[in-house]
């Protein structure tokens, strides 16, 4: 057997590490006038939970002797704030189940790391501490997160270990969680911690201006990996942030860690000053303008289907999903209205209007005011006036669907929020995108399949609570300066932070 403290046994056999697994994700923009409460979190434990984790099933030989205890976990789509009760409950059953579950080696802290909860700052911070207190020095803590969580100094000091995502859209999701285990495990078999480098970095950019697809985040992420394979060196970090918080962490982060101090140090020295020597370089993956310009770049395109991202409302970035600003726009087009050009719009947040839909019936004609339910909102509702050609009771994620048709435009309308990031999410309502001439979606960047039938697309500067225009938002707390909005440039300091 190997000793807790990390001397090899005579026999070469390998004792059993007890390690938990919990958390809370969420991607919460402060400006969304929507509230997550906790029926907006899919909540697992048990065996639900362990299938989250596949190299657990796998067994790989990495982890050998490990013993998995599952704690509890929640994730919610994307929103708004999340209520101080909702967070409250959740943090407590994670707790709770951390000290019944016995004596621990480690902690795998499965979060994202753009959490906005009501009253409390810097929530994953919090639940560290939390962890922390509650279970002792003496138990590793390793975090999994999105790159576009915001890594405060006090998060980083408090855990032990923490990575994030290196693509996106995110393609590496379940890489990302096995290598935080992988990492938390050779730790507890070397029977030691490893040293960190924590460098703020004074960048608040959307994740519309940092996909891995393009230049400067592509390299930057293949310096993340560079760095990260180097002697001396565990993991290497490049954390974008999110924007659309409200609190002195928004902002891009770098950590590294490894043997020894010189080393993490000068490595995260490295990638944070090539981050911000590429500030001028970020911008969007695809042409950007307003909405009006979007359309009418994609009304004179032969490029079918023509994809146009609704930026602002984006649910999956924390968009109430209810915002008209765009539907309003086609449906003051005359030639969508006619029928010239075949449209499908996904989607608006309206479960009076899905009710309305249902009540009618397929092929009805129905009038509803739709979306701006949820206020402040940035346009009032729309009258729309069509016929129902869909119905879909009790989608998993968007709860009762209906589609309205109104000259070429297809308007899907949902109870719940959902995303459309698949043509499953279309097909299942009667819809071919790759038939339509131009598609519009709350998205930012196009996730991999709508991305992959485009023949062209194009993001719309729409207003919202995850506007791609921060000026327009107000932000209060951030800690300033931050680049790009202060309106001249300035020299930060990025030396790192070492434990």
């Amino acid at each position: 057997m190997r000793s807790r403290d990390g001397a090899e046994p005579a026999d070469g056999a390998i004792s059993p590490f007890r390690i938990a697994m919990g958390g809370i994700a969420i991607e919460a923009s402060a400006f969304s006038p929507h509230r997550s409460t906790l029926a907006d979190f899919t909540q697992r434990g048990g065996p639900e939970l362990i299938a989250r984790y596949p190299f657990i099933a796998d067994a790989p030989t990495w982890s050998r002797g490990v013993e998995w205890v599952p704690l509890h976990h929640a994730r919610a789509l994307p929103g708004g704030p999340v209520l101080a009760e909702a967070y409250a409950a959740l943090k407590s059953e994670i707790l709770e189940r951390a000290v019944a579950a016995g004596p621990l080696d480690g902690v795998l802290l499965d979060i994202h790391g753009a959490m906005t909860v009501i009253g409390c700052e810097d929530a994953e911070a919090d639940l560290a501490e939390a962890l922390r207190a509650a279970l002792g020095e003496g138990v590793m803590i390793s975090a999994s997160m999105d790159l576009h969580g915001n890594v405060s100094r006090r998060l980083a000091e408090v855990v032990d270990l923490l990575t994030c995502y290196r693509t996106a859209p995110h393609v590496d999701e379940e890489e990302t969680r096995e290598r935080a285990a992988r990492n938390l495990v050779a730790q507890l078999r070397q029977g030691e911690r490893a040293r960190k480098a924590w460098v703020s970095v004074p960048l608040l950019l959307p994740g519309e201006r940092t996909s891995t697809r393009v230049e400067p985040a592509k390299g930057l992420y293949a310096m993340v990996r560079e760095v990260a394979g180097h002697d001396g060196i565990l993991d290497a970090s490049f954390f974008v942030g999110y924007a659309w918080g409200d609190e002195a962490r928004c902002r891009a982060a770098v950590v590294v860690m490894g043997k020894d101090v010189e080393t993490v140090g000068a490595k995260a020295a490295r990638l944070a000053q090539a981050a911000w020597a590429a500030r001028h370089d970020f911008g969007f993956a695809a042409w950007a303008g307003s909405l009006d310009a979007c359309l009418e770049r994609a009304m004179v395109s032969a490029s079918r289907p023509f994809f146009i991202s609704d930026s602002g409302d984006n649910p999956t970035a924390g968009g109430a999903g209810d915002v008209t600003f765009s539907l309003a726009r086609l449906l003051a087009t005359p030639e969508l209205v006619r029928g010239t050009r075949r449209v499908v719009y996904a989607s608006m947040l309206d479960p009076e209007a899905v009710a309305a839909a249902a009540a009618a019936g397929v092929g009805a004609a129905v009038r509803v005011g739709l979306g701006a339910k949820l206020l402040p909102t940035p346009a009032p509702p729309v009258a729309l006036e069509g016929t129902v050609t869909c119905l879909r009771p009790n989608d998993p994620v968007g709860g009762d669907l209906a589609v309205i048709g109104v000259g070429g435009i297809e308007v899907i309308v949902t109870s719940r929020r959902k995303p459309y990031h698949k043509v499953a999410d279309f097909s299942e309502l009667g819809i071919d995108p790759r038939e339509r001439d131009i598609v519009v979606v709350k998205i930012g960047y196009l996730e991999p399949e709508l991305h992959a039938i485009a023949a062209d697309w194009c993001l719309a500067l729409t207003p919202g609570g995850v506007d791609q225009d921060l000026a327009r938002l107000g932000h209060r707390h951030l800690a300033r300066p931050l680049f790009p909005l202060e309106g001249a440039d300035f020299d930060p300091d990025l030396t790192p932070v070492c434990w």
